[in-house]
């Protein structure tokens, strides 16, 4: 913003660089300032000084370097943010000794921004700093002290990424063994730095009042004491003791401040929590300082343990500790029953307030400290102090927070125990300290914990079996002094206490489960609590370990062993015999046996009495967890001795087991409870004889005892619980598997699963979920596995197996999808279940067999199976599962009866026999192809087994015969009629060529498909995983039947829906011609083989070879090697011909010359008499005229022998020509050698017609003529591909000669008989014509339906080329049947009124071509139509309205017809929206037909004069047809109308348009049919713009104002400049000439100038066209003008005005409307004194009808206006009755 030295403010003296700020400073203080805040200290550092030489200080400093420093002293963050960062760039770059440059002026920065008050800013300067030491290293040395105070506090920064960057760097300066040392070194400073910052500093002065915000100031402060106060304990934690002593006295003047100690109540809970934490490192290693300061410090402390702010209380509670253990004296400087105690009770109360985790676990230590003094009397302290934390585990962080909760047990109970220890003597303080623990708070502790499921789960019933067993250990060790019968008092009254509480819990009807539960869950951790751990929890917390000074030292180590031994059996427990129960209790005084024993008995009775199901559960959990004879013993007290007990073994062995009471419990009453029906859930039940089965001594009596519950007519639910449990770990299932594996389950399973499948298949209603669990359990007893063996034996596997297969096999034929969906679906589940989980399962034949069916129904489509798509689902899973495991055996071979070949042979057999839909085809296709690919991913050694596989599912040579043979014979006209394919087979009857509605694709397709889906599918896979090649031995027949069946595809013309969708399947499926043609030279060339199939059948194959060889670059030595000399095609047949044909296009010249000279030898040799068995001369001509086409040459001489031969033939073999025949009786062979005559002779007509004399051409004349006269009576046979063909090519000779003689060719025409033009013109033109016009008409008529296959459309195609050369003369002269139509208006001649009713309605044919055809014809008269209308024209006399004249009535009907159609295609598109038209379907015909009719009455206007114009425009104003046209374009039209091939981006000035491109409608055109509606919609409105501009407008203007914006910015866009153009061009290359005026343009400015002069007159006008260009109002300015008056001139400019806005014409017309009406006035004519014109503006007559009184004369429609709207009769000028 200017110089440094302009003042910028007035009264700013203010210097405006840091420089000169220095200098000022200097000045005033006279001292270098040394400011880092606004303090006055002299020990802060401050900036760069700028002073005694600053500049040659500067100087010294890299120029980068000082321009980074400058910009450390900005005030803006980025700025600074931005400076730090490029400095530890630069230092990280730049050399040493230039960065030692920076180091004297360091510090000073350093210290200011590394306590900026951005966080981003104070890590980056770490960071910043960090690379300067890497650089430097020991030369930061000298500079250490005075930055050694503000790095320490950096290290303690609040922000952890800064603090970490600044301790980063710390570590890169010194090692950690020199850290001490470092710190030693600077202690002083540091410490004055940390004194002034505790001390001194304010808010205030870190910072400026005025630039800094007080919250900035506020929160800079706060981080500076906080870090200052962490700071101090690093110093102290850091130095050696003797360097912390030299500091004594300088310590002891900072903790003597009382501003220090205010710290402990600051506000900021930051400050307060490095307070504490300074306190507890001060009171570590200065306590003698402490000490001189007691009285503050226990203050500080103590009187603060309210404060639980999460900040604050870590480190309060440290220093608390702290305080205890180091002031001896410290409960006498505070009250501990008034201002320490009741706060602490307080805090316990309501559960640390939510951090109890911090601060629980300093309660044991606190309570430790505490003297006597403090405690008594200690029975009131215990119980205030375990009140108070009890009542903490109702709080609500407590209760919501499990971690919460367990701290406070955890240290309750470690504080309960550490009491007790503390009072265990025999005194009787101590015994009412100990019954009061007890009885007043463990033991309600424990009753609460019962009924309460959050401390059950809890670490709280480990804790209590914790301390019963410590309290054990002291009795047995200590059972003879007075401590040991403290233990076992306390032990007797805990267990008494416990035995109430259980029993009053148990002991009631009414008993609450979740009472059960605890007492359970408590008893269950006593005996075992390695097994109830929580979560990992109690292992955690046993790791730290509380030591009570030497009370429990000497049992430390046994616990701590206890628990190792427990750990390590724990960890065997899995693997442990099962007799040996769950492990012995670690209580042993027999107190836990007792009560279970009691609480057992008390549940029997409450069971056997009130069947009570609570007490029953929690029985079984009793006996699970303490599975003892004794306990046994006491349940069978519990009943009537004597009753009765057996099992189904011997004798012997019986009374062995049933001795055990544990046997006859479960006989007397387990099995009584378990054939209860009305029990829902058993598990328990289960578990109850499990552990029976634990007090048995051998497997044969537990296999005795499952037996005997297996023969028992239990729920198969039941039975599915046992054997899950007995498969629940390995020592249950050792323990178990002889029964698992036994007869008596084996037999029971293969019963269970024949009646499920024979249920099944019976049922109609879907099965119970009491069948669920039978599926269940066939399904477990199949497929788990241990230690690779079979749950049960191998022989019931096999049976059940069996069984699945063949009820899967019998399912899979039935229809009713209603009966076999539940039961397929379990057999499904077992299914998938056994191949997943057993290995080798597939060795099994029956699992094989299985496994089949299950790929069959996979295989099979939804039509078929008729299941679900979940059910499918399934199956596809279970087969995949199979297919691994299968594959996964290494001795897996393909041969007869294994799955893959009966997979294999099924398929093929689907695919010959059976007909499938394109979804079944599919369904098929994935299923095969799931199967391939499950087969290459397996391993490398099953790529054998799909080649055998692959080899399998290939049809034989033979069977593709068959389906080729099979395939419909449809392909054949579109090749046959484009000439690609030469067939003369005997005709296939009408029906053939019908096409009915299949449903069902072609075996030949469907083999095609999927041998193709399975090859490509295995290649790809072979690709990626770089495996060797596919080896098939069918491999090229393979893929070249894949090729036919794509060209059969291909070369269907009208494809059913079933095909299109077939082709559709393809593609998706990445089986294209393309890849084939593109990869099979990879793998497999079959090129070879196409070419013999090709030789052997011809027709198709030869097409296919055909795209095989015009797809690929071959070469022509591969071409000759195919077939050798070109001599052994013949003699010619089909076969060799279509086989010439395929190769004709890359065969080289010499080959073409040489076909040639052969086919003209065997022709001029041709003998053959009988015309139905005509072979080679066909043959022949079709190979001349493959090769002509080819760009071959031949002779002229050898053309016209060839032209004299078939002379010859005309004149001795007259029956060779099919003149004046019925085609009906023609044969093929006739019919194919007069097509090749045809086609020979247009090719002749095109190329050599200079050497034809009169007899040669009056031959093609004439035969072409008799050749149409044969086509035009045989119209009947056109639904035949063949006839067709004739046809075709008879009018595609009429095309060339047309368009020879049309415009011959120069050097021609000197050379042509004289008399030959006249002929055509005057003869064979007429006799042409004469027939081709009425041709169209009758095949109309008698094909009426364009959707029909048999419709002829090629014909059509054909003729209506050829009826484009038709003269005009010919339709105004035409032989047409007369037609009219009654009360038709019309003024043109019967012959020109009868084309139009014939041909107008062929415009809404259904079929494009015919379309086209009647377009171009109608076009051609539509200029001489308005003369008939000329001649007729109403008398202007007439005093009526305006008269009006309607366009030729034939086409006004098209449109009336049509319009209705179109309102209801369009109806439903707003204008401004595209309605897309689907090409050639019923609405596209419909709407071209109607933009056609609308292009020819826009020609019908054009060519009309102005009057008449008039008169239609006013029609059609009248009728709104225009309005319904210009509604219906701009739904037609596109949004944007670029042409296509163009960018997508808004039209530019030289952007190609639907507007700027001219639309060719051709008869053939079959490519870009998309935008053929859109261009048409486009170029209709263009025209409409251009000759009905007025009316345009007029309709534009009546529009709403979204149609109106619509309209006005697309043609303001795409329209108006081209028609702005076209205007000024059309003046400038006008040659209309005006007597005395004269026009100019200029195209730049859109202006047209008129210049009118007469005599001494002179006018100009200048015609200005607007920018939307015809809507918008042109404009007419005054240029010069000499001679004429206002008022005149005012006239005429609004006449120019009125006429070139209200005339439907160009610019040049209203001009010369204007020039007459001038004209006029100056003949002395006067103006109509009510327009006042002389030509009236819309019908453009004179002033004829005079006033009689005043003899003034006006416009007949002037007055016919004024008479209506003025409702008078009177004379607008003197107001006299009008005569």
């Amino acid at each position: 913003m200017g110089g440094k030295n302009k003042q910028r403010t007035k009264g700013n003296v203010r210097p405006s660089s840091s420089g000169r700020a220095a200098e000022l400073l200097a000045r005033e203080r006279g001292a270098v300032p040394g400011f880092v805040g606004f303090g006055t200290s002299s020990t802060e550092l401050g900036y760069v000084p700028a002073v005694y030489g600053a500049e040659e200080i500067d100087n010294l400093v890299d120029a980068d370097f000082r321009m980074v420093l400058r910009k450390l002293s900005k005030r803006d963050t980025v700025t600074k943010l931005k400076a730090v960062q490029e400095f530890g760039a630069m230092c990280k770059e730049r050399e040493t000794e230039i960065v030692k440059g920076v180091l004297p002026y360091w510090p000073r920065i350093y210290c200011k921004i590394s306590v900026d008050h951005d966080r981003r800013v104070r890590e980056a300067t770490q960071q910043a700093f960090e690379q300067l030491i890497l650089k430097v290293k020991r030369n930061l040395a000298p500079y250490l002290k005075s930055i050694m105070g503000y790095w320490l506090i950096a290290q303690c920064d609040t922000y952890s990424p800064a603090a970490s960057a600044a301790s980063l760097a710390f570590q890169a300066a010194f090692p950690l063994s020199k850290q001490s040392e470092a710190l030693a070194f600077c202690k002083e400073e540091v410490l004055n730095i940390l004194q002034d910052n505790l001390l001194k500093e304010t808010p205030e002065t870190l910072s400026d009042p005025q630039s800094v915000p007080e919250e900035e100031r506020e929160a800079k402060y706060v981080r500076l004491v906080t870090s200052s106060l962490l700071a101090v304990k690093k110093l102290l934690a850091t130095l050696p003791k003797q360097e912390i002593d030299t500091l004594t006295e300088r310590l002891k003047h900072l903790i003597s401040q009382n501003k220090f100690w205010k710290y402990s109540k600051h506000k900021t809970p930051q400050i307060r929590g490095a307070f504490f934490e300074a306190v507890a490192t001060l009171c570590e290693h200065t306590p003698e300082l402490i000490q001189d300061e007691a009285s503050r410090a226990c203050s500080a402390v103590l009187l603060s343990m309210d404060d639980t702010d999460p900040l604050v209380l870590p480190s309060l509670w440290e220093a608390v500790l702290h305080i205890l253990s180091n002031v001896t004296d410290c409960w006498k400087h505070v009250n501990s029953r008034k201002g320490v105690m009741p706060k602490l009770w307080s805090l316990l109360k309501e559960g640390g307030r939510g951090l109890a985790t911090v601060l629980h676990p300093n309660l044991l230590p606190f309570i430790s400290k505490l003297p006597d003094e403090v405690t008594d009397p200690k029975l009131e302290f215990y119980n205030t102090f375990f009140t108070s934390i009890i009542l903490g585990l109702s709080s609500e962080r407590a209760v919501s927070s499990p971690s919460e909760c367990a701290a406070i047990v955890f240290a309750t109970l470690e504080c309960l125990r550490f009491s007790l220890l503390q009072n265990a003597s025999e005194e009787e303080q101590s015994k009412n300290i100990q019954q009061m623990l007890i009885t007043d708070q463990l033991l309600p502790l424990v009753d609460s914990a019962l009924k309460n499921p959050r401390l059950q789960s809890g670490p709280l019933f480990h804790q209590i079996t914790d301390m019963l067993v410590s309290w054990e250990k002291r009795d047995n060790c200590l059972s003879d002094s007075s401590s040991g019968n403290t233990f076992h008092r306390l032990l007797t009254d805990f267990w008494d206490g416990l035995t109430r509480l259980c029993i009053q819990q148990v002991d009631r009807t009414d008993a609450d489960e979740n009472a059960l539960s605890g007492v359970s869950t408590l008893l269950q951790v006593m005996q075992n609590p390695a097994e109830r751990s929580i979560g990992g929890k109690q292992g955690r917390k046993k790791g730290v370990r509380i030591c009570f000074s030497d009370l429990e030292g000497s049992d430390a180590k046994v616990e701590g062993g206890k628990d190792q031994e427990v750990v390590e059996k724990n960890k065997c427990a899995p693997l442990a015999d099962f007799s040996a129960g769950s492990g012995l209790s670690p209580l042993q005084s027999g107190h836990l046996e007792d009560l279970v024993c009691h609480l057992a008995e008390l549940n029997m009775v409450y069971v056997n009495e009130q069947d009570s199901e609570k007490h029953l559960r929690f029985l079984s959990l009793l006996i699970s967890s303490f599975p003892s004879r004794r306990l046994f013993e006491v349940l069978l007290d519990s009943r009537a001795a004597g009753a009765e007990t057996t099992l189904g073994g011997g004798v012997g062995q019986e009374n062995t087991v049933t001795q055990n009471p544990a046997v006859q419990f479960l006989l007397q009453k387990v099995v009584v409870w378990l054939q209860e029906d009305h029990r829902k859930d058993t598990d328990f039940l289960v578990n109850m004889v499990f552990s029976v089965l634990h007090c048995c001594n051998s497997k044969e009596e537990r296999k005795q005892i499952l037996d005997h519950i297996s023969e028992m007519d239990l729920k198969w639910s039941i039975l599915l619980q046992f054997i899950q449990k007995a498969c629940a770990d390995p020592a249950k299932f050792e323990a178990t598997s002889g029964w698992l594996k036994g007869d008596v389950l084996g037999e029971k399973l293969v019963k269970l699963a024949e009646g499920l499948c024979d249920m099944g298949l019976k049922e109609t209603a879907s099965l119970t979920p009491c069948h669920s669990d039978s599926w269940a359990l066939i399904s477990l007893a199949l497929s788990q596995h241990i230690h690779n063996e079979s749950l049960i034996g191998e022989a019931y596997v096999e049976k059940i197996i069996t069984k699945l297969h063949a009820t899967l096999s019998k399912a899979k034929d039935l229809s009713d999808a209603g009966n076999i969906e539940p039961l397929v679906s379990f057999i499904c589940d077992v299914a998938s279940n056994f191949f997943c989980s057993v290995k080798d399962c597939l060795l099994l034949s029956s699992a094989e067999d299985l496994l089949l069916t299950v790929f069959q129904l996979c295989a099979q489509g939804q039509d078929v199976t008729r299941l679900s798509d979940s059910l499918l689902q399934k199956l596809s899973h279970a087969c995949s599962a199979g297919v691994h495991s299968l594959l996964s055996h290494s001795e897996m071979e393909f041969t007869e009866g294994t799955f893959l070949h009966g997979a294999a042979l099924w398929v093929k057999k689907q695919i010959l026999s059976s007909s499938f839909g394109v979804k079944s085809l599919q369904v098929l296709v994935a299923a095969v192809q799931s199967l391939a690919e499950t087969l290459i991913k397996t391993n490398q050694a099953c790529f054998n087994l799909l080649e055998k596989f692959i080899c399998c599912l290939t049809p034989t040579d033979l069977e593709w015969k068959k389906m080729r043979r099979a395939l419909p014979p449809q392909w054949l006209k579109a090749p046959l009629l484009s000439g690609r394919l030469r067939v003369t087979c005997e005709y296939p009857c009408m029906d053939v060529w019908k096409f009915r509605a299949s449903l069902n694709i072609p075996s030949h397709l469907c083999a095609a498909a999927l041998l193709g889906r399975v090859i490509f599918t295995t290649l790809d896979l072979e690709d990626c995983r770089k495996k060797h090649s596919l080896h098939l031995s069918e491999m090229q027949n393979t893929i070249s039947e894949i090729l036919y069946a794509l060209q059969w595809c291909e070369e269907m013309e009208y494809l059913p829906a079933v095909v299109s969708e077939y082709h559709g399947m393809l593609q998706d499926m990445n089986v294209t011609q393309e890849r084939i043609r593109t990869e099979s030279t990879m793998w497999c060339d079959v090129l070879e083989t196409l070419f013999s199939r090709s030789l052997q059948e011809g027709s198709l194959w030869a097409l296919t070879l055909t795209k095989y060889i015009e797809s690929r670059t071959i070469s022509v030595s591969d071409i000759k090697r195919l077939y050798g000399t070109v001599e052994s095609f013949f003699p010619l047949n089909d076969q060799n011909l279509c086989t010439i044909q395929a190769l004709s296009s890359i065969l080289p010249k010499e080959e073409k010359e040489s076909l040639i000279a052969l086919s003209v030898a065997e022709l001029l040799n041709w003998e053959e008499t009988d015309p139905s068995s005509i072979r080679s001369g066909p043959g022949c001509l079709a190979v001349l005229h493959c090769c002509f086409r080819c760009e071959a040459t031949a002779d002229q001489e050898v053309l016209l022998a060839v032209l004299m031969t078939m002379m010859q033939w005309r004149n001795g073999k007259e029956e060779f020509f099919i003149f004046s025949s019925d085609l009906k009786e023609a044969s093929p062979s006739l019919l194919a050698l007069n097509v090749e005559m045809i086609r020979f002779l247009s090719w002749l007509a095109g190329h050599s017609l200079a050497s034809l004399k009169d007899t040669h051409w009056d031959f093609i004349l004439c035969s072409m003529l008799s050749w149409l006269e044969t086509a035009s009576e045989n119209t009947a046979t056109y639904w035949n591909p063949w006839v067709q063909l004739f046809v075709c090519q008879t009018c595609e000779l009429i095309v060339v000669l047309s368009e020879f003689f049309k415009a011959p060719p120069a050097d021609v025409v000197p050379s042509l008989p004289v008399n030959l033009m006249g002929e055509w013109e005057e003869f064979f033109t007429v006799g042409l014509h004469s027939l081709l016009l009425p041709l169209l008409v009758k095949i109309t008529e008698e094909f009426t339906e364009p959707d029909d296959p048999l419709f002829p459309l090629p014909v059509l195609k054909s003729l209506g080329i050829a009826l484009s050369y038709i003269p005009l003369q010919q339709l105004t002269d035409n032989k047409l049947q007369p037609k009219f139509v009654a009360g038709q208006k019309t003024n043109l001649p019967d012959k020109l009124q009868t084309l139009l009713n014939t041909l107008t309605p062929l415009l809404l044919f259904k079929a494009r071509p015919v379309q086209i055809a009647a377009f171009h014809i109608l076009n051609k008269v539509m200029p001489q139509l308005p003369e008939s209308d000329s001649d007729n024209a109403r008398s202007e006399d007439e005093e009526e309205e305006e008269p009006c004249l309607s366009p030729p009535e034939a086409m006004m009907s098209i449109l009336a017809a049509v319009e209705e159609l179109l309102d209801n295609i369009l109806g439903g598109v707003q204008v401004g929206e595209f309605a897309v038209v689907q090409p050639l379907s019923d609405e596209y015909c419909c709407v071209l037909g109607y933009l056609l009719t609308w292009k020819l009455i826009l020609t019908f206007f054009k060519a009309s004069s102005s009057h008449l114009r008039v008169q239609y425009s006013l029609y059609l104003r009248k009728c709104r047809s225009l309005h319904k046209l210009l509604f219906h374009l701009f739904r037609l039209m596109p949004d944007n109308p670029l042409y296509p091939g163009q960018m997508t981006e808004p039209a530019g000035k030289d952007s190609r348009t639907f507007f700027t491109e001219s639309l060719h409608l051709s008869v053939q055109k079959t490519d870009g049919l998309n935008w053929e509606i859109p261009h048409l919609a486009c170029s209709v409105y263009y025209s409409t713009l251009k000759d009905l501009p007025a009316m345009v407008r007029l309709w534009w203007n009546g529009q709403e104002k979204r149609v109106f914006n619509t309209v006005d910015k697309f043609t303001s866009k795409y329209v108006s400049n081209v028609l702005s153009s076209q205007e000024i061009a059309s003046v400038h290359t006008s040659t209309q000439t005006f007597d005395s005026m004269t026009v100019k343009a200029r195209s730049t400015t859109r202006e047209v100038i008129a210049t009118y002069s007469v005599d001494d007159i002179f006018i100009e006008l200048v015609i200005q066209l607007p920018q939307n260009y015809p809507l918008g109002s042109i404009s007419v300015e005054s240029g010069r003008r000499v001679g004429v008056a206002v008022q005149q001139w005012r006239n005429w400019m609004l006449q120019l005005s009125t006429y070139l806005t209200h005339q439907n014409g160009s610019i040049m017309e209203g001009l010369a409307l204007w020039k007459n009406n001038v004209d006029k006035r100056f003949e002395g004519v006067e103006d109509c004194m009510i327009c006042f014109s002389v030509i009236h503006g819309s019908n453009y007559s004179l002033p004829k009808k005079a006033c009689r009184t005043c003899k003034k004369k006006f416009h007949s429609a002037c007055l016919y206006k004024w008479f209506t709207s003025s409702n008078k009769s009177t004379c607008p000028l003197c107001r006299e009755t009008f005569f």
